[in-house]
């Protein structure tokens, strides 16, 4: 079977009630993709989920940014997948480059790897962040940086885990830098990955996990990065938030 493409908007700290009644209207404009080899998921704040459900095109769909290590109890500020479930979505964005390095985060690969599997646990899907820094790209490290990410999720999952977890590569050097893998880096780094994973879980889930880039993705790139064989699709942060993100859904038509 076909890997169903896969294209995840990241909104980030980022909306307004009015910003987001504008942009909801303009991805209102564009085509169904109901029955199309395609599914888009939005990830909005948490203040914002039932606003944006409200507006949002109903052939997509919403996940939120972030959750808790484990059950909900005295975790001021925290939200638990418990609560995610409960407000009805089915998706979760863990492990982004942002939650890994910025110093007032600093998730380590253990903690990403916990939240992953706890939410998988819980019930929720899960969009499951990896990528290098710049100098450990220019250090050799790509590999190395991925494959020890990966890893540390692997560790907790079983296999039939992975049918609930889509893998989002995003080199850290390229998220809202205007820079941009080519085509060509980013099925070497895809393909990479893939292989780890049929070395390391299995064969199976390495031929149907879909592994999506992210990176500074945009209307003039995401045709050529899509059409690449081992890309699954993207995770896309600022133009999630733009009219253009129509023309990177329909980036889904590379693989036809």
């Amino acid at each position: 079977m076909p890997r169903t493409f896969f294209v995840g908007g990241n909104w980030k700290c980022n909306g307004t009630r009015e910003s987001i009644v504008k942009i909801c209207e303009e991805f209102a404009k564009g085509p169904s993709v109901a029955e199309a080899p395609v599914e888009v998921v939005i990830g909005c704040p948490f203040v914002y989920i039932d606003y944006t459900r409200e507006k949002l095109r109903k052939d997509w769909h919403l996940a939120v940014e972030n959750c808790w290590v484990g059950k909900g109890g005295a975790i001021t500020g925290e939200v638990s997948a418990e609560m995610i479930k409960d407000c009805g979505l089915e998706w979760v964005i863990l492990g982004h480059s942002e939650r890994r390095h910025l110093p007032q985060l600093k998730e380590s690969d253990e903690t990403v790897a916990t939240k992953v599997a706890y939410a998988v646990a819980s019930g929720l899907k899960v969009m499951a962040c990896i990528g290098e820094l710049l100098e450990e790209r220019e250090a050799g490290k790509t590999q190395e940086v991925n494959e020890r990410q990966l890893a540390a999720i692997a560790a907790k999952l079983k296999e039939d885990d992975w049918k609930n977890i889509v893998i989002a590569y995003e080199p850290v050097w390229a998220i809202g830098t205007g820079k941009v893998a080519t085509p060509e880096q980013a099925q070497e780094v895809h393909e990479q990955v893939r292989a780890w994973v049929a070395s390391n879980v299995s064969a199976t889930v390495a031929a149907e996990v879909r592994i999506l880039y992210g990176g500074s993705v945009t209307a003039a790139n995401c045709q050529e990065i899509g059409g690449k064989p081992d890309v699954d699709g993207f995770l896309v942060g600022g133009a999630s938030l733009k009219p253009e993100f129509l023309a990177i859904v329909d980036a889904y038509k590379a693989k036809q």
